[in-house]
């Protein structure tokens, strides 16, 4: 869950004396924006927005509460409130009157100024379509897009639902693609998997991921119900149109529809999701005669004269928009036939919802017929033609040209050059054919695991890492790119993997996403792969193996705050019985989590362990990570001149951003002694944090200037660098430097005299502690929260 804290962005304007005035003054004061001039408080802003901006942030100081249970009472999002507090974005009125209301003041005064700061206006948004292309012949539906339309503009939903076939999708589309330019912040599409053979419905849970990713939230919060929270939120603050396509019922949708606002939702189903309360239901039936001929003759690109031929084809079709389309695909590339030809080869498929799929299939070679069977079994969304090669075991020119032709066919889809997928009925139906026809189905699909392992240890390589002793070869960019590309193919091809007990591909595929995943911390699905890994690699008797990815699933639930689970992995990594080079990482990492437990003494003992593994194996980059955790251990331990020695070491054996670590314990070492050259060593490794985009570091190393300025007799300074760690934290999942940060900003705010900060800021702490189980922390703050009491 992300801290109240971590969003908190708003600065107070610089020259402005909040402590000359009380309270009741400043209740005064805020009712008119005005009677701030002639006062002796200096406004160095000039923008509307600027002076919009000053005014709120005397809203948020009045009211004496954190950022987000301001955000709480006035009901807006605490993302939206820290954007509005920042100048990111101007607030609607709506904020603005429940922030004034928040305080006990009238939001009249500030009607002109917001005015002003609305026509000026923030940086535009970036505007978001990720709407799948609208069908050129589109056919009917007139009057059911009328009442989706009309739905849509009053209520803000709509749930169209109908048989497999029906065009519930493509109906969808057409609709939002006709509404999409009245929603200024563009339109989401969400395939909920519903009903695509072969995977799961995609949990609601994953959905919110994968809409708030949508909207640049990188690292969503852990629970459903905060996600769903922060979902409704981003939504009232924007204009979207979010189409949630082929649900498989209301509880999977219910947390995904948007709250207050003036965002809607198109929804999908094969089922009327009756129970969706606010959620008109509009039920498709097959297409009439008259639209079906019409649809049937657009898609064949024929004028239909054969009257008697095309009944039989509508018949065979059952008035399915998707059967017409690729019977009439078939009738336009092949010249030669006639209507009735068509009907006929249709008559010789039984059932109604296969038999032009069934015609469609018989228009091709065997060696497209078995591609499409194939299909039918690969997991994941989308693919391209080398995953198809590796499917059928065809070479690339072989499978490009097969899949050119189950395109024309509308048998595949080609949503974007190279990449393709099944629509899943059709999907649904090779799937079907494939269980009956294609005994080597299987080997197909292991092949297909085989072929993306491949892939992704080729591009793993490309990413540089500390880990590596070479130098990454490719295209890091590149190999970045296709990460986020196949991520969902990846997770689906792990999960095909684990039910086909495919341990080689289990064990290795995590380690292989292992940089990927370290630069987005926080995904859903990297523990519970990293599990799964470590006990196939038991299976396959890889004890080095299973060590290394228990280290890695101590490292994932370490940065979630849940060091308790954290030390119980790295434990079975130990017992696995690690190499060197693993053991050497291992202790360094129990390290931390005994630093994190309170106890230093043996935190030390652990450093020092890992120091001399990495010095036995070369690895100086471990080194000095090793005797830089040891001098902050050391510091802390009250031995200063010691701490500074070993930070000093630490610095002299790094290069490039592995000095980091030792620079900033360097900087806290000497902050009572030397505050300049402590200053500048801090500055340092926020200037390497920087310069390799490392935005964990950047925190870390603005929450540790904050610390070094408060030791300094700077308590003012400092709060301007908790603030800016609080807000690079925003964005990522590491609830271990959150719970840091709140301790040192705490602190801060108690040596600057705001205890009322202090105390909102220990409380959260005492929070997030006892949730994640870590009593050190709770101890900690609560023990700061009775000095801070007893210092009002």
């Amino acid at each position: 869950m992300l801290s109240d804290h971590r969003r908190a962005g708003a600065r107070l304007v610089r020259g402005t004396p909040w402590d000359r005035h009380n309270p009741v003054e400043l209740r005064e004061r805020i009712a008119d924006p005005s009677a701030w001039a002639g006062t002796g408080t200096v406004l160095h802003v000039s923008s509307p927005q600027e002076r919009l901006v000053a005014q709120l942030s005397r809203i948020k100081e009045l009211s004496g509460l954190s950022l987000r249970a301001l955000a709480r009472q006035t009901n807006l999002s605490s993302s939206s409130l820290s954007r509005y507090l920042t100048g990111r974005l101007v607030p609607p009125w709506e904020a603005v009157v429940a922030l004034c209301r928040a305080v006990g003041r009238d939001p009249r005064p500030l009607r002109a100024l917001w005015a002003e700061a609305t026509e000026a206006g923030a940086a535009p948004a970036r505007r978001r379509n990720d709407l799948p292309a609208d069908l050129f012949d589109f056919t009917g539906r007139e009057a059911e897009s009328a009442l989706v339309e009309e739905l849509l503009r009053t209520t803000g939903a709509a749930a169209i639902d109908g048989m497999a076939g029906v065009g519930k999708t493509s109906l969808a589309v057409h609709v939002a693609h006709r509404l999409v330019p009245a929603y200024p912040d563009g339109g989401l599409y969400l395939d909920l998997q519903g009903f695509t053979p072969g995977q799961e419905p995609l949990a609601p849970h994953a959905a919110l991921g994968r809409l708030l990713g949508a909207l640049d939230v990188t690292h969503p919060p852990a629970g459903t119900a905060d996600r769903a929270a922060l979902w409704r939120s981003e939504l009232s603050r924007r204009r979207i149109l979010v189409v949630l396509d082929n649900a498989v019922d209301a509880e999977q949708v219910r947390p995904l529809l948007p709250g207050a606002g003036k965002s809607a939702v198109l929804v999908t189903s094969r089922h009327r999701l009756v129970s969706l309360d606010g959620v008109p239901p509009v039920s498709l039936e097959p297409l009439t005669d008259d639209d079906a001929v019409h649809l049937f003759g657009r898609a064949a690109g024929l004028s239909l004269t054969e009257e008697e031929a095309v009944d039989q084809v509508l018949r065979q079709c059952g008035g399915l928009p998707l059967a017409l389309r690729m019977a009439g695909a078939r009738l336009r590339h092949r010249p030669g036939w006639t209507v009735a030809v068509l009907a006929e080869r249709l008559r010789a498929t039984p059932g109604r919802f296969d038999s032009a799929f069934g015609m469609s299939l018989q228009q091709l070679d065997a060696v497209q017929r078995r591609m499409f069977r194939l299909l039918g079994v690969l997991p994941g969304a989308d693919f391209d033609a080398a995953v198809a090669g590796a499917l059928t075991g065809m070479p690339p020119d072989r499978a490009d040209a097969a899949l050119e032709e189950l395109v024309d066919a509308h048998l595949v889809q080609e949503p974007s050059p190279g990449r393709y997928r099944m629509h899943d009925l059709i999907r649904q139906y090779a799937a079907a054919i494939a269980a009956d026809e294609e005994p080597r189905a299987e080997a197909g699909l292991r092949r297909v695991l085989a072929h993306y392992l491949a892939q992704a240890v080729a591009n793993d390589r490309a990413l540089p890492s500390p880990h590596r002793k070479e130098p990454s070869p490719g295209d890091p960019a590149r190999a970045m790119a296709w990460f986020d590309l196949e991520y969902v193919n990846l997770v689906a091809c792990f999960d095909a993997a684990v039910r086909l007990g495919m341990d080689e591909v289990v064990a290795e595929l995590p380690q292989a996403m292992r940089v990927w995943f370290f630069r987005h911390r926080g995904t859903d699905d990297q523990a519970r792969m990293l599990e799964a890994a470590a006990t196939a690699a038991a299976r396959l008797g890889r004890d080095r193996q299973r060590a290394s990815l228990l280290a890695d699933l101590g490292y994932v639930r370490a940065t979630a705050g849940r060091i308790t689970e954290a030390l119980s992995a790295y434990e079975l990594a130990e017992q696995s019985g690690p190499d060197d080079d693993i053991a050497a990482a291992l202790a360094l990492r129990i390290g931390m989590v005994r630093r994190d437990l309170g106890d230093l003494d043996a935190a030390q003992a652990h450093f020092r362990r890992a120091r001399e593994l990495f010095e036995r194996i070369g690895r100086h980059a471990g080194q000095s990570q090793a005797l830089a955790f040891d001098g902050w251990v050391t510091l802390h331990l009250g031995r200063r001149g010691e701490a500074v020695e070993l930070a000093r070491a630490s610095v002299a054996l790094a290069e490039g951003p592995a000095r980091i670590t030792g620079l900033v314990t360097l900087g806290l070492a000497l902050a009572a002694d030397d505050p300049a050259e402590s200053l500048r060593t801090l500055h340092d490794a926020l200037r390497l944090s920087e310069q390799h985009n490392l935005r964990h570091n950047q925190a870390w190393c603005h929450n540790c200037l904050g610390v070094a300025l408060r030791i300094t007799g700077s308590p003012e300074k400092a709060l301007e660098h908790h603030r800016r760690a609080f807000e690079l934290l925003e964005p990522l999942a590491e609830v271990q430097l959150e719970i840091d940060v709140l301790h040192a900003y705490a602190e801060t705010c108690r040596a600057a005299g705001r205890c009322d900060e202090a105390l909102a800021l220990l409380g959260r702490t005492i929070e997030l502690a006892r949730e994640l189980g870590r009593p050190f922390d709770e101890k900690l703050a609560r023990s700061a929260r009775e000095t801070v009491r007893a210092a009002r």
